[in-house]
């Protein structure tokens, strides 16, 4: 029997190509499957004709083709069980069982965590019918929060700097906008500073630190217009000096993964802690239970440990005393997206060779809504191609990106020209 490993990754977006590109290297690593998977993902697994949301027809694939291990990348498929399912059918997989999924799941739920823990973050009001949510609006003027309880891939959160806006933000959840995420609404103290974001590795009673970095969700220049899943990102976060980094692990992660443990519901998974650095000291805005797309793909690229060795081992209970080594490197990554997104957008429109792209030293191209027909690539999603850069400096990385982004021809495309904004004005500055 060999000692390598058959595993099956579950996604098709840039972060699922990032660690794809990551488990390649693992000498540990026989075959690796993915489904659905994308252009980008295809070069590098075989695809799984499975969907993730049958449980049975993904053990059964599991257990045809001997699979040892599953990862799974989006949120939608740990919030649904899929980990349950396939650790009852005796199959290893990385991520959260449901329950502990809610942390991302549930507005509310964490929230609720927050307050019985003591974790810092925005006070808040948890409501079930529109009427209770607007009357809340009245002793809670603007600027607000109003999130959609559930999954709403990443659009239900809006930030109201008006009255009209928030009441807006309630109408939409409670009329149906983000389906079932938004049958209970979340409002909070509008938070003022600069966004981060830390990932934590769990095995359930340790929390390895992994990195941060920085996104950027609006859609426009200056980080104007509506949210989106996220423009681009970069990694290290600047604002996340070592005093910080400590203190979020000290007041935030550590509490959480205690907390968890201690509801009976141990947290095993990618923990993404998505931060707002106030004059006051960290607060928490929200938890994800996977890596963020599109920071996974910059942190993949400063990675130097093996990842499936990693992913094991928070699966097994084995974190204790192990660290992760990353290059000194900044990465940055620049989304390119289809014209009119976040809102509708043409599909099926054809890229052009990303060869020019590629060809340049420190860039990777990761795919996120592509697929390939008749020898084209064409652009099938919202957020398309990750270009990804590596500096010395955010400023270098940043240079280097664009110049790839430039060099790669598709009409239908465009990008923020701006991405690592805040850190290149902290280069900027004399010390």
């Amino acid at each position: 029997m060999s000692d390598r490993l058959n595993v099956l990754l579950i996604g098709s977006g840039g972060r699922e190509h990032s660690l794809a590109f990551a488990l390649s290297k693992s000498p540990l690593l026989g075959e690796l499957y993915v489904a659905p998977g994308n252009a980008g993902l295809l070069q590098l697994a075989k695809k799984a004709e499975v969907k993730e949301s049958d449980h049975d027809a993904v053990i059964a694939f599991c257990k045809d083709k001997a699979i040892d291990f599953v990862i799974i990348g989006p949120e939608a498929p740990l919030v649904d069980g899929l980990v349950d399912s396939l650790t009852a059918a005796g199959i290893e997989a990385f991520g959260p069982s449901a329950e502990a999924a809610q942390l991302e799941g549930s507005k509310g739920y964490t929230k609720d965590l927050c307050a019985e823990f003591n974790i810092p973050t925005a006070a808040y009001a948890r409501f079930t019918d529109a009427e209770a949510a607007l009357a809340y609006l009245t002793t809670h003027p603007a600027p607000i929060v109003i999130k959609a309880d559930g999954l709403a891939a990443g659009k239900g959160v809006t930030v109201a700097m008006t009255n009209e806006e928030a009441r807006a933000a309630i109408k939409d959840c409670f009329d149906g906008a983000f389906g079932e995420a938004g049958a209970e609404v979340v409002i909070e103290a509008f938070l003022e500073g600069e966004e981060a974001s830390l990932f934590a590795l769990c095995d359930g009673k340790t929390a390895m630190l992994l990195a941060s970095a920085q996104d950027h969700k609006p859609v426009g220049e200056g980080d104007t217009g509506p949210n989106t899943g996220g423009m681009g990102a970069y990694t290290p976060a600047p604002v996340m000096t070592p005093d910080l980094t400590q203190e979020v692990i000290d007041k935030i992660v550590k509490p959480t993964i205690d907390g968890m443990a201690s509801r009976g519901v141990p947290f095993v998974g990618i923990l993404f802690v998505g931060l707002m650095i106030t004059r006051t000291g960290p607060e928490l805005i929200e938890y994800n239970v996977r890596f963020g797309d599109p920071e996974c793909q910059t942190l993949m690229m400063r990675l130097e440990s093996d990842l499936l060795e990693l992913l094991l081992a928070a699966t097994r209970g084995e974190l204790a005393g192990k660290q992760a080594s990353w290059s000194d490197d900044v990465v940055l990554n620049v989304v390119l997206a289809s014209k009119g997104y976040p809102g509708s957008y043409e599909k099926g429109t054809v890229i052009k060779d990303l060869g020019a792209a590629e060809a340049i030293e420190g860039v990777t191209v990761f795919h996120a809504g592509t697929s390939e027909k008749d020898g084209q690539l064409l652009a099938t999603g919202g957020r398309v191609l990750n270009v990804c850069a590596r500096g010395k400096s955010v400023t270098e990385a940043q240079a280097l990106a664009y110049k790839a982004v430039d060099a790669i021809e598709w009409e239908n495309g465009f990008c923020r020209r701006d991405i690592g904004w805040r850190a290149v004005r902290r280069e900027k500055q004399p010390s």
